[in-house]
């Protein structure tokens, strides 16, 4: 499995302020807002956001110990992860593996669409990469 077979899924946008991120992306940029939730999990609350063949994610901690808020410290705002939707996550993951790539998730986990796994951004040239093989529910052609 080659990530040229997948398909990018969303962008994954880290803010500090999610009711002014959407002030700007919904409102003054126009994008459908598709859902927003809140992931005590993973410590973030999430907007969804159309935006044609792909959707935006804008992410906001809500704790400061989660990796996102450890993320907007170091970085600021701005792009935070590509992520491509893949068939089969655990194929992915030991294509990747066996390629010699820096994996943050050597196992899938549970995310808020399906199960998730992150590609560390040393192994991307600065860029981290999430994988997602959505629930049946959130597949999107």
């Amino acid at each position: 499995m080659r990530l040229t077979d997948a398909k990018i899924d969303h962008v994954g946008i880290v803010v500090h302020d999610l009711d002014d991120a959407l002030a700007t992306y919904r409102d003054a940029l126009g994008f459908r807002l598709l859902e927003r939730l809140s992931a005590p999990d993973h410590g973030v609350q999430i907007a969804f956001l159309d935006a044609g063949s792909g959707t935006i994610e804008l992410l906001s901690p809500t704790d400061c110990d989660s990796g996102t808020a450890r993320f907007l410290a170091r970085r600021g705002e701005g792009a935070h992860h590509i992520c491509f939707a893949v068939p089969d996550i655990r194929r992915a993951l030991e294509e990747l593996h066996s390629q010699g790539l820096r994996l943050i998730d050597e196992t899938p986990r549970r995310g808020v669409h399906g199960l998730i796994a992150f590609v560390h951004p040393q192994a991307a040239h600065g860029v981290m990469i999430e994988l997602l093989q959505k629930d049946g529910a959130h597949r999107r052609e």
